[in-house]
């Protein structure tokens, strides 16, 4: 099966007990794998709520959201979280790293609560950072990591159990003009070695010309 996420007629509206203010509406999208998306638009229109709802994250007010062939509203919080961490990687404008913790116990984070061994996770982790060129701050803690460094560990955290989609939220928002370019193109070339999809959130038209598509969330759908 090709399709790794397919939302239909999804609609959300935030309330706040006095107002209801919708956000998407009827909106459609379907995402296959190892392909890659931009979805751009303006502050407040929607689009980090429209990646929580495609990682189970949020219920949706209306329609569904399939992931990997299964419809979330159809099964409880446990399973989707279970769904989610075998099939979803996420990435956000900030690390969100443990800061008591190395590079490599940060990335074998995700393993390790999976109920993977600590060798195999750390051999593992340690094999990834690797890969990306910081075999030299393997026990580094996040203070002692530049900005970019931090984000290449929590892009290999994202990317540690092989998930079949990456939800990235502004990734490269909080990175100077190198920093960016080169962590995309990590990004991109991890995701294209384990062929998973790529959805991203971005303001930056540069970042969203380099996926093979890009959409634009306006007035609660994407076109």
């Amino acid at each position: 099966m090709n399709e790794i996420i397919k939302c239909t007629d999804l609609s959300y509206s935030y309330n706040d007990g006095t107002l209801e203010t919708p956000v998407l509406n009827s909106l459609n999208l379907q995402v296959d794998k190892a392909q890659t998306i931009a979805i751009v638009g303006q502050s407040g229109c929607g689009k980090s709520t429209l990646l929580n709802l495609l990682g189970g994250i949020s219920r949706p007010c209306g329609g569904k959201v399939m992931l990997n062939g299964i419809d979330l509203a159809q099964i409880n919080e446990e399973n989707i979280t279970n769904l989610r961490a075998q099939h979803l990687g996420f990435i956000y404008q900030f690390h969100h790293l443990l800061k008591d913790f190395s590079a490599v116990d940060n990335v074998a984070m995700p393993l390790l609560i999976s109920g993977v061994d600590t060798q195999t996770a750390n051999e593992k982790a340690a094999q990834l950072l690797t890969d990306i060129g910081l075999q030299n701050r393997l026990n580094y803690r996040p203070t002692e990591l530049s900005g970019g460094q931090r984000q290449r560990v929590a892009i290999a955290r994202a990317l540690i159990g092989n998930p079949n989609c990456l939800l990235a939220d502004e990734p490269t928002g909080n990175l100077d003009a190198k920093n960016a370019e080169e962590t995309l193109e990590l990004m991109i070339a991890l995701n294209q070695k384990q062929k998973s999809a790529l959805i991203v959130v971005t303001h930056d038209m540069k970042i969203a010309a380099k996926m093979d598509s890009f959409l634009t969330l306006e007035n609660g759908k994407l076109v």
